[in-house]
This record gives C-alpha cells, structure tokens and sequence, in this order.
C-alpha cells in the first residue's frame, strides 16, 4: 500500500457526515486559481462527453461548454442542489465507503477540486476513477496549500507543496497490475505563488498556488 496507518490519520476523527452536515457556499481558493482551473478544463474536456465532479460543491468551475451528462458527488446535498451544473448528483462518504455507485467505463473525465487532501484510502478510490473512466478518459486532480487542516490526513498535512504532488502521483501511479494497465504517466501543472504559502493561508498577499495532476485511462 502507498500510505501506512498512521498516514491515513486525521485530527479529528469524528464522523464526516458531522462535519459537512451544514452547507458552505463559499470558495476555497481564489480567483485567480479558479479561472487557472476553468482555462484548464477549457483545454482538456471535449463537448458532448460525460463528466464525473467528485467531491463537488455549489459551483464545479467547469467552462461554458456543452457537456452530455455532469454527475456531481459530494458530502452535502444542500450545496449540491445549488449548484447549476449538475445533471445529478448523489452524497457519498468517500472514506466510510470507497466504492462508487456508477457503471464501469462510464464516463469520459473524472475530475477533483481542491479535495483530494480528505482522502483516508485514496488508493481506493483511484482505482474507482480508472474502474469508470472510458478507455482514453481523462483524469484532473487539482489542489493548492489551503485546506480544512483537522480533516486532510497526516501525509498531507505534514508535507510540502512538492511532496503533495509526490502523493497524488503515487495515487494514479498505484492503479496497475493484475492486467490493469493502469493509468498513463501522470502529468502535473504547478503554478507557485511568490510569496510564502504561510503568508497566504494568513491572506497576507499573493494568490494561491495551482497545482493539477492528469492522467489518462490506458486501454
């Protein structure tokens, strides 16, 4: 396994569905990463295709495009009805229960906003990505520094911004064998601020870090 035991360990280890039980419209990165985002999705997704947002929100920063069918998942219902994007949507504990309620080779992009630090078996759940992915489909896992810190798990919490990106590549790169071709080579987009990222956790200036790992399902 990627993660050892004490990797997977939050601070606070109550129960999820407790803490997301109330909604939260607000935006957990800034402008400037949220059109870095959407330009990216612009670039990668294709009209007409299938769209998985794993853990969403009110607002999935997807571009003006036309898409076939936008599947949202989340932890909140009151945040996933709000947002417009979404065909359908379903709540779902990711770390009580990794296994997605969706067909296999399904959909033609999976992507994930700012959430991948919350997941305890992130292994898992990266084989689910591959398991409904189309073959070719295309995977984005985006994230900067911010994060809510008592719920990211230690390997996340305790690492660096390069380390991050480290692990997130470790988890495309953990999908393969027993005639899994897995996923392509991961590729990642880091676009770092200049100023130092605790000044920007205070709101000291400078904008938010982009990161995105990508990958592909291979045939």
């Amino acid at each position: 396994m990627l993660l050892q035991a004490q990797d997977r360990k939050k601070l606070d280890e109550t129960d999820d569905s407790q803490f997301y039980s109330y909604p939260r419209f607000v935006t957990h990165v800034d402008e400037g990463f949220i059109d870095r985002l959407t330009n990216l999705y612009r670039e990668r997704l294709k009209p007409n295709t299938r769209i998985l947002d794993m853990m969403s929100s009110w607002v999935s920063h997807l571009p003006e495009m036309e898409f076939a069918h936008v599947e949202g998942h989340g932890m909140n219902e009151e945040e996933l009805k709000k947002n417009p994007q979404l065909d359908h949507y379903f709540v779902q504990d990711l770390n009580e229960n990794p296994k997605l309620p969706l067909d296999d080779c399904d959909f033609d992009a999976v992507l994930n906003c700012v959430s991948v630090q919350y997941l305890q078996y992130p292994e898992a759940i990266f084989y689910e990505m591959y398991r409904i992915l189309k073959p070719g489909g295309i995977a984005i896992v985006s994230f900067s520094n911010r994060m809510f810190y008592q719920k990211a798990i230690t390997a996340w919490r305790d690492g660096t911004e390069a380390s991050r990106v480290e692990l997130v590549k470790g988890y495309f790169n953990s999908v393969k064998g027993q005639s899994l071709p897995g996923f392509s080579i991961p590729e990642v987009i880091a676009e770092q601020s200049s100023v130092p990222s605790i000044l920007q956790m205070l709101g000291l200036g400078g904008g938010d870090p982009f990161y995105a790992v990508i990958a592909y399902r291979q045939n």
